[in-house]
């Protein structure tokens, strides 16, 4: 077992000081390609929401799928039903050693744990890379793939979705400060992503087509459980997924987060309960405290819950009887702001907010923009990039900490990415790889 090596904040800094004055180079030179010229794209995970991955970065017109690389036999064979011309791997390091020269775009759909080093190995092939949420199954993780893409020079996307024109129409709502300063925020979510159960003692036999092993990848061996970790159920997993918190985090908070133009937490604490040593929690609240932006009344403090937790009632009383499964609510000086994930802001009192417009925005497809990015060089329309994605879900995965802690206060240094006044928290920062995986290129 070994801790990933993580770089030295200066060695960040520099690197993000050079990818800010050199601009990223493409294998191909799209100034002078014809227009049948394609990206190459190869895909790791080719099911469930690899497969809806595939299908909305290959629409673009500028993207040929080439290869797809995931442990199920079954995957594989679906997969090459439907890209007839495209190689197909059960081991994505033997994707990239095979193809790494005739490969352009890599996106990983994998669970949470193997997000990073999938990335990561691809970004240090010079590869742009599309992962999705959250970034990485731990903070270190997030550190580490951000000073990989700085140093490679190369176009990273978080897949939390966030250019869906009800992101992006809250984020505005939000910076136009119709409800005056901001004195209260919560995020909400409908999802139980916890198992209160330990472990079932048992070994189930292994799946015929299913490479177990490659499957753990990174994360400790233990025996194939059926219907407990593959293909659903890992999200509830320590070690594999990271809870409600880390699978719709990047999703909720990214209209708060980018809204408010918010940095990093001072500190964060839970008051979940700590999970079982295998598990999740089912019903989460976590608090953080960010540092005041223009938008707050002073600092604010930030929450999360989940399950079957909402906002308080003297805040959801005021809502008319609306419906709170999915999003964010921020109170103000002046009125209170609804996001809801996936649907149209609203604003309370309805009377006083009536003759307010939402803004107008351009469509914009997630996939779409990265691989126009990848194309143009140009990263000013990524709503989720690296530099944007790697703080942001490391704040979020700083809550996770925080439940293994609770319900202790834990003090947050974001310029040296580390937990101060803990010391057995701050390893939970860290990733450990399990003997005989490690980032390729590293």
């Amino acid at each position: 077992m070994k801790h990933l090596a993580l770089p030295k904040r200066r060695d960040v800094l520099k690197a993000g000081a050079f990818a800010a004055a050199v601009p990223f180079a493409s294998r191909v030179s799209w100034a002078a390609a014809s227009p049948m010229q394609k990206l190459q794209y190869a895909a790791v995970a080719v099911a469930g929401r690899g497969a809806a991955d595939i299908g909305s970065i290959s629409r673009h017109e500028k993207i040929r799928v080439v290869a797809g690389a995931d442990v199920d036999a079954n995957a594989l064979e679906n997969f090459s039903k439907q890209r007839k011309d495209a190689r197909t791997f059960s081991d994505w390091r033997e994707m990239l050693d095979k193809m790494g020269d005739s490969i352009d775009v890599v996106s990983v759909s994998t669970p949470d744990h193997m997000h990073g080093i999938i990335a990561m190995s691809a970004m240090n092939m010079k590869k742009h890379v599309y992962v999705q949420k959250p970034l990485a199954q731990n903070i270190g993780e997030c550190r580490a793939m951000l000073a990989s893409a700085q140093r490679n020079k190369v176009v990273v996307q978080m897949g939390n979705q966030c250019a869906t024109s009800h992101d992006r129409v809250s984020v505005e709502m939000v910076q136009r400060g119709l409800i005056g300063k901001v004195t209260e925020c919560w995020a909400f979510c409908g999802k139980t992503w916890g198992d209160t159960r330990a472990r079932p003692e048992r070994r189930d036999p292994i799946p015929r087509g299913l490479d177990w092993d490659g499957w753990l990848g990174v994360a400790p061996e233990r025996p194939y459980l059926e219907k407990y970790y593959h293909p659903k159920g890992w999200r509830r997993r320590q070690g594999l997924g990271t809870g409600a918190l880390g699978d719709m985090g990047c999703h909720i908070f990214n209209a708060v987060y980018r809204g408010l133009s918010l940095t990093a937490p001072t500190r964060v604490r839970s008051r979940t309960g700590v999970p079982n040593s295998q598990n999740w929690a089912n019903s989460e609240h976590v608090e953080y405290d960010f540092p005041g932006t223009p938008l707050t009344d002073g600092d604010i403090t930030v929450h999360w819950v989940s399950g079957k937790r909402r906002p308080p009632k003297e805040l959801t009383t005021q809502l008319g009887g609306a419906k709170l499964r999915f999003g964010a609510l921020l109170k103000g000086t002046d009125g209170i702001l609804l996001l809801r994930h996936g649907g149209t802001p609203s604003l309370f009192p309805q009377e006083t907010f009536k003759d307010v417009q939402p803004a107008q925005v351009e469509r914009m497809g997630h996939h779409a923009s990265f691989v126009d990015a990848v194309i143009s060089g140009d990263k000013s329309k990524l709503q989720s990039p690296i530099d944007y994605a790697a703080p942001m879900t490391a704040f979020v995965l700083l809550g996770n900490i925080a439940m293994q802690h609770s319900p202790k206060w834990l003090d947050w240094d974001s310029r040296n990415w580390r937990i101060t006044n803990n010391e057995v928290a701050n390893q939970d920062v860290h990733c450990v790889y399990r003997n005989g995986w490690e980032v390729l290129g590293a």
